[in-house]
């Protein structure tokens, strides 16, 4: 990122102290109105500090997690079935290793 000046000359703000203190406490609104205004009309001629918002994910991750329960549930039967609790798991740590190697891709 490209570090930008200040969002109004230090000269500005000193001015406007300046005729603060000259003018008094009677024209105070009306002096930070104007300060206000110009920071403002500085900030919006910057570029946005935020980057356009970035889709979250990739493509076809939606799909990918519909086809990772679909194919779970009888991978989830066959595993308790024969190999009991411990291949459970080793099914599920899989398909969430290939959900997340996708993801990062």
């Amino acid at each position: 990122m490209v570090a930008e000046g200040p969002l109004v000359p230090r000269e500005d703000l000193q001015a406007s102290i300046e005729a603060r203190r000259e003018l008094g406490r009677d024209h105070e609104p009306e002096l930070v109105d104007s300060f206000v205004a110009r920071i403002e009309e500085r900030l919006a001629k910057r570029p946005s500090a935020h980057p356009p918002a970035r889709r979250e994910g990739r493509e076809g991750s939606f799909v990918l997690a519909l086809v990772s329960v679909g194919a779970g549930i009888p991978l989830t039967a066959i595993a308790l079935s024969n190999g009991g609790f411990a291949a459970l798991l080793v099914v599920w740590i899989g398909i969430v290793l290939v959900n997340l190697g996708y993801q990062r891709s």
